[in-house]
């Protein structure tokens, strides 16, 4: 269960990237997914949006992951049935710029390859996965794709048939990334643990294992081995390079011939997790290799090593890039700029940069060294911007929607937005206005007819879904929003804290650890609040948190907090021992007061004298009991003598009467 909830904690993080890809080879076009669900191609020369592709009702989810088709790579094979037909220019036009084809992953399962040259969707792959899909390569030679997901599947696509030629099962858990080898033949998958598989027979040619969290990153960084000598079957001696979730450490593994690969040959030390990852492969010995690394801070790394076997230590970065705002005054603060994704150019001495946020990013070219350990470039964003903004774009391409479609918002599965309909009368309205002969409305006129009361808007009562709650609780920690962050946060639903805790992704239970920590210090009302919220937070991500290595630093005031808190306990016990037996009481007393009283009259009434008339009366009552005592043992004395005359007399009597019945009946008679 633990291992299922890391997983499930590991996906969950994956997923809070925003998917990002160059176009091959000259990296003029850069594909980015934002959080509205937008795919947008930006031109990297002229930072132009190029197109622009809105999801409808055919792209049932977020997208996941993106691709770029390798120049050629994904052609028409001819017919051999049929003769060959001659093409005409722009068929040959558009061939020799096969790269403009996307594939884009969902997180329903299904792939959809979007070409930006028609500015539509060209087709659809499904059946092949039932989960989300996490990567997606184009294969440089025959045209087919290969995609992983969390159905623990690897899919080999015909991307002419859009039909699956190979299914199978790829690890033992989710499946995050995929890469194929520089000559075609192996194709290395990553999950938990990372496999080297053979595509002809779909067999594991090697096996790697060393990181501790899911794999995410998957890259080869070397063309050929470094030891020409010996003779190169394609992947022997060839260097990868792998990056893990929450793992500020890049790996860097040699597939060597004598299997002996249970740990990486070097690796590379970064601030944060990197979230992406581009280098200039090494063709020779000599050559060193360049790497970018775009961590989740924002911040840019750039290393540049040859590669010569085993190093102990973790490399440290030559350089460090970060972007900042200029300050306003001479009390302003410059504040960070994200680095979004960077990308080494064609001549392997520039960059490209993406900054900014993923809505409206900012491409920039920019010739670094490495000689200067850090790097900070000031940029005013507000300003690039505007002048952005002023320009016109060049060509955006979006697809009709009928107005019964259903538009589905990004995000949590199942968080869709409502369906505005307009009504057949503004329809006819509108259309109205648009005629040549009717006259133009003032600008007055058009403010009052539209209707912005928002008070108008009918909202369904209840509380919101705990999906919606999972991605407004992200926002607020991410923008830190007090007003997000209490509509949240005052939930006491505890089916919906557990939901929302559930949902949110890993990334964000450090922050949310901090925010609670924060109000548990604040208001006894406020600390009551976020008990429940404690309690789920450390139920659910127990597993994530255990494998976390400076969780004790990261929760030190927690800590520190609960255990004064715990002090308190057995004092604050005893007192509730104490208190509730005074209630008690005072609770029986009022019940006996309550009884209707009987008359009652006092029996003896004492009066409190002085204290000298007090010893005189005790004195005489002294004396007066003594003498009653003497009296009492005369009386009983006299008593005694009385009682033993008369058993005397009494038995005098009896021996007369003894006697005279001796006597004859004459004496008697004379007597008499």
């Amino acid at each position: 269960m633990a291992a299922a909830a890391a997983c499930s904690g590991d996906t969950a993080s994956i997923a809070a990237r925003a998917p990002c890809a160059f176009s091959p080879s000259d990296c003029r076009y850069l594909a980015l997914s934002g959080p509205d669900g937008r795919l947008r191609v930006w031109d990297t020369p002229s930072s132009r949006l190029q197109h622009e592709y809105v999801p409808s009702a055919h792209l049932s989810a977020a997208c996941t992951c993106l691709a770029w088709a390798p120049p050629g790579g994904a052609r028409q094979s001819p017919s051999k049935e049929g003769p060959l037909r001659k093409k005409r220019k722009s068929e040959a036009a558009e061939a020799g710029t096969q790269y403009d084809l996307l594939a884009i992953g969902t997180a329903v399962g299904s792939i959809l390859l979007y070409s930006t040259v028609k500015g539509e969707l060209q087709s659809k792959l499904n059946v092949g996965h039932d989960n989300r899909i996490n990567c997606v390569r184009w294969h440089q030679d025959n045209g087919c794709l290969y995609s992983c997901s969390d159905d623990k599947n690897i899919v080999e696509w015909n991307a002419q048939t859009c039909k699956v030629k190979c299914k199978w099962k790829g690890d033992n858990s989710s499946v995050n990334s995929l890469c194929i080898s520089p000559d075609g033949k192996m194709l290395l998958s990553a999950g938990r643990t990372i496999k080297l598989w053979d595509l002809e027979t779909k067999e594991i040619y090697r096996h790697f294992t060393g990181h501790a969290t899911a794999v995410s990153s998957l890259t080869f960084i070397t063309v050929r081995p470094p030891n020409d000598n010996q003779p190169f079957d394609g992947i022997t001696g060839l260097y990868f390079m792998s990056g893990a979730v929450c793992d500020r450490l890049l790996s860097v593994w040699q597939v060597r011939t004598d299997r002996k690969e249970k740990n990486a040959v070097m690796s590379f030390a970064v601030t944060d997790e990197p979230i992406c990852v581009d280098l200039t492969m090494s063709e020779t010995k000599e050559e060193p290799v360049k790497l970018a690394v775009v961590c989740r801070d924002g911040q840019l790394h750039l290393f540049e090593h040859i590669l010569n076997g085993y190093c102990k230590k973790p490399l440290t970065s030559n350089c460090i890039i970060q972007i900042a705002t200029p300050g306003k005054g001479s009390n302003s603060i410059p504040k960070p700029v994200p680095i979004l994704a960077a990308a080494f150019c064609s001549d392997k001495q520039s960059l490209l940069l993406v900054y900014g946020n993923t809505l409206q990013p900012i491409i920039e070219r920019v010739s670094l060294s490495t000689n200067e350990s850090h790097v900070c470039l000031i940029r005013d964003i507000q300003k690039t911007l505007t002048l952005k903004t002023e320009m016109a774009v060049t060509k955006v391409k979006t697809p009709v929607v009928s107005s019964e479609a259903k538009v589905l918002v990004p995000g949590v599965r199942g968080h869709r937005a409502a369906a505005i309909k307009t009504t057949p009368s503004e329809a006819v309205e509108t259309e109205s206005k648009r005629k040549p002969g009717n006259e133009e409305e003032s600008i007055e006129d058009r403010l009052g007819a539209m209707d912005i009361d928002v008070k108008k808007v009918k909202r369904s009562g209840g509380l919101p879904q705990a999906d919606s709650f999972a991605v407004l609780l992200v926002q607020g920690l991410e923008s830190n929003d007090s007003d997000i962050l209490n509509k949240v946060l005052q939930t006491k639903k505890e089916s919906a804290i557990k939901a929302t805790v559930a949902r949110m992704p890993v990334h964000a239970v450090i922050p949310l650890l901090h925010e609670i920590t924060k109000r548990l210090h604040g208001h006894p009302y406020s600390a009551s609040q976020m008990t429940p919220w404690l309690k789920a937070v450390l139920t659910i991500h127990a597993s994530y948190l255990s494998t976390l290595p400076d969780l004790v630093p990261q929760l030190g005031m927690l800590y520190q907090f609960m255990e004064s808190r715990i002090k308190t306990l057995q004092k604050l016990s005893r007192l509730h021992g104490k208190l509730f037996l005074l209630i008690t009481q005072v609770a029986a007393l009022e019940k006996i007061e309550n009884v209707s009283d009987v008359a009652r009259t006092a029996k003896l009434v004492y009066e409190e004298e002085s204290s000298e008339e007090d010893s005189d009366d005790e004195m005489a009552a002294e004396k007066d009991s003594d003498e009653n005592w003497d009296e009492d043992d005369e009386n009983n004395e006299d008593d005694r003598e009385e009682k033993s005359d008369n058993e005397q007399e009494m038995a005098v009597d009896k021996e007369g009467i003894n006697g005279d019945s001796d006597l004859d009946p004459e004496n008697e008679s004379e007597e008499e």
